[in-house]
């Protein structure tokens, strides 16, 4: 499959900035948006009939640079404006050589940019792309790696719901089954008997969304017809066939999430040739397969599962590549709180100890634009961590030469 990854990509944003210190009109900026902007596409997965294609553009598109035809076949690096970018969209789409794949590989590559659909949940509205929002981890198990029973009984564990809801958590995630590294399966009996109870209790007494942690298409019937909002599926609808027609019959929303293995195996090996490609190539099929039982693609989004089946390396690559992931063109959900490959950057320190490092990590994601939800412990301390990336990222106040 012919994928198109940005590796670099300029903000409008920050163009639109420049503009108003140069005193151009707002009139004139929408024609320069299309024109200016820079771009350089790693181009993979390309066959014999749009490699021929490539060698011969002209100057008026793109520049190509190829890869080594014996050890890297089907890739290259495409250079320049966007104006050339477009025009290059045009002449494949028009050409009789079956150019399709290349022209919508491309064309999603170039809408990184553009925000997804307003979701909304429950009686919440999210805006993607107007800041970073928060999920609070509830977990109703024993044995999380984190918190595993730290909040034992049901109405502690709604308790504690209810501080990351006071917090400003603007989701809640559930869940009755560790997924931590060597985690055994539960039963569905047994996770519906952990969730459901916290489930009604949070539904009666907050309006944040909820969203349910499971795999299983029983636990999610269950889970939404009490009134979770939001099947968040580690597997990407990958382990049970009926979990995305539920998901549709509720018209409920969905997040998929990478995996290598399962959490009983997932962290004895983790291998990959492009861990980028692979995660990208997963959760495409995971969203096919959300969209064959008929979930709309506004009501999905996608995490690359830092910490599920990944090296310590594998987890830092992703996070600062995060941004190939946009050519989805689906809100992204980043989950690094606490995790392993915080407590080995923090000199080793245990999960109850990890709170500094969680903080840089999502502080980051916010400021690089690389997450559009994160999954935290700790909600007040991130929602501050994020106030401040956020406004840096999104400051327009340079001076009166920068006034509309």
């Amino acid at each position: 499959m012919i994928r198109a990854r940005p590796l670099t990509f300029e903000p409008p944003e920050d163009l639109v900035l420049a503009f108003r210190r140069m005193g151009l009109t707002e009139a004139s900026q929408p024609a320069l948006l299309k024109a200016l902007p820079f771009t350089r596409l790693l181009l993979t997965g390309l066959r014999h009939q749009e490699e021929a294609f490539l060698q011969t553009l002209p100057e008026a598109l793109p520049a190509w640079l190829p890869g080594d035809a014996q050890a890297r076949p089907g890739t290259g690096l495409l250079t320049g404006r966007a104006e050339q970018f477009q025009r290059l969209v045009t002449a494949a789409r028009a050409d009789d050589g079956g150019l399709s794949a290349l022209a919508s590989a491309v064309a999603s590559a170039l809408a990184v940019g553009v925000s997804p659909a307003v979701l909304t949940l429950g009686a919440r509205r999210f805006e993607w792309g107007s800041r970073t929002y928060v999920m609070g981890v509830v977990n109703a198990t024993p044995d999380s790696f984190s918190d595993g029973g730290r909040h034992a009984g049901t109405e502690a564990t709604i308790a504690h719901g209810l501080a990351l809801a006071e917090a400003g958590a603007d989701l809640l995630d559930v869940g009755g089954e560790s997924t931590r590294p060597g985690a055994l399966p539960v039963s569905a009996d047994e996770e519906l008997a952990r969730v459901l109870p916290v489930i009604e209790g949070l539904r009666a007494r907050t309006d944040v969304p909820l969203s349910v942690d499971t795999t299983k298409a029983a636990v999610a019937r269950e889970a939404l017809k009490a009134g979770a909002h939001l099947i968040n599926d580690i597997t990407g609808f990958s382990s049970d066939a009926d979990l995305p027609r539920v998901v549709a019959e509720a018209g409920a929303a969905c997040c998929l999430m990478h995996i290598q293995g399962t959490p009983a195996t997932m962290q004895q090996a983790p291998r990959y040739d492009d861990v980028v490609e692979d995660v990208l190539g997963f959760l495409e099929a995971a969203v096919a397969r959300a969209g064959a039982a008929g979930i709309p693609r506004g009501r999905i989004l996608v995490d690359p599962g830092i910490g599920f089946g990944k090296t310590f390396e594998h987890n830092l690559f992703l996070l600062r590549r995060l941004h190939e992931l946009r050519v989805l063109g689906l809100p992204l959900l980043v989950g690094t709180s606490r995790k392993g490959f915080l407590g080995r950057l923090a000199g080793g320190k245990p999960a109850s100890e990890r709170l500094a490092a969680t903080l840089g990590s999502v502080a980051s994601l916010a400021a690089l634009g690389g997450a559009d939800v994160v999954r935290v412990h700790d909600v007040a301390e991130s929602r501050d961590a994020l106030a401040v990336a956020d406004a840096i990222r999104r400051c327009e106040d340079g001076g009166t030469l920068y006034t509309r």
